[in-house]
């Protein structure tokens, strides 16, 4: 098993557990609205880390981004699988084909 897929099991047990034991727990005890609002935050704090050339703080947020992203899909039922699932229809094409396709 990945450390994602490790991490998202993880968020999917904290899910209607008591908001003091956890911060993913507290996450989605505010609500979906709440999970992508700071899913925004962190992906903000990401670019700003790429835009200044911090490696080591780049590193940082954008695992903050990806444990946040997880935490948004939690809030509205949407797993890993099925986002990798996704990833794997699109593999093999084009982007700019893909694109298109929508």
């Amino acid at each position: 098993m990945t450390t994602l897929a490790r991490l998202s099991a993880t968020i999917e047990a904290r899910k209607g557990t008591d908001p003091s034991s956890s911060w993913t727990a507290k996450l989605l005890a505010k609500g979906p609205e709440k999970c992508a609002e700071k899913f925004g935050e962190e992906a903000v704090e990401a670019i700003i880390e790429a835009v200044k050339g911090d490696r080591a703080r780049l590193t940082s947020e954008a695992a903050d981004v990806l444990y946040h992203l997880l935490v948004m899909l939690a809030s509205r039922d949407v797993s890993l699988a099925d986002v990798l699932a996704e990833l794997e229809r699109r593999e093999g094409t084009s982007g700019i084909e893909e694109k298109a396709g929508r």
